[in-house]
């Protein structure tokens, strides 16, 4: 058993790969469930992709107000103030999803991270400090909330990364984006970018080309 709870969806019985996707602040694990039909992966792909639900928090910046969040944001300046001891915890339970999809057989080379918003904030901690190689991460319209202080595994030197970002971004600024390549770009990672003319959500074309890295990635013809 798991921390947190979960939404699976498989694309076929016993799959060989695992997507694990975090949703943004105030939302749940359904939000993304639509979007996998919409990814057009190769029709014999065997994929599990798990949304999890964050856990209820107060969130600062809200008025305190409870809800659906992977940790706290205190401030919106342009870095974001964030509480990075609950942001820990929550990519420590993620880790525990990992940890389960590895012990029901799924190599974790063959494990996708991906996060949009404050879900993408915690991917980047968990992909890059987890001491077992996995197949990619995915941010979506997000920031690196951790970048002083992250422990990075030597195992997730190579992942591939790529970034999404909406060039009308009310939320989280496009400068937000492009700092965070530069930052894993300055620390040796392959990162790639791609920005669409969306606010702070996600387009067709984009799901488009998350289907194509899933295809790339996972060796899925």
């Amino acid at each position: 058993m798991t921390t947190l709870k979960t939404i699976e969806l498989e694309t076929r019985p016993n799959p060989d790969a695992a997507v694990i996707w975090l949703h943004g602040l105030g939302a749940s694990g359904h939000d993304f469930e639509p979007v996998v039909p919409e990814l057009r992966l190769p029709q014999d792909a065997g994929i599990r992709f798990i949304f999890p639900h964050a856990p209820n928090l107060p969130v600062t910046i809200n008025g305190g107000m409870h809800m659906p969040a992977w940790y706290d944001i205190k401030a919106m300046d342009i870095d974001r103030t964030v509480d990075e001891a609950q942001l820990r915890q929550s990519a420590d339970a993620i880790v525990e999803l990992i940890e389960q999809e590895i012990a029901r057989g799924i190599d974790s080379k063959r494990i996708v991270i991906a996060g949009f918003s404050q879900g993408g904030a915690v991917a980047y901690e968990v992909g890059l400090s987890y001491d077992k190689p996995l197949a990619g991460i995915l941010g979506l319209s997000t920031y690196f909330a951790t970048a002083q202080s992250i422990k990075l595994s030597e195992a997730n030197r190579a992942i591939p990364i790529r970034i999404y970002h909406g060039t009308h971004d009310p939320m989280v600024p496009e400068s937000l984006g492009k700092k965070s390549v530069q930052t894993l770009q300055d620390m040796g990672y392959d990162v790639s970018y791609e920005t669409y003319p969306m606010d702070h959500s996600v387009c067709l074309e984009e799901i488009l080309d998350i289907g194509q890295f899933l295809s790339k990635h996972l060796n899925l013809g």
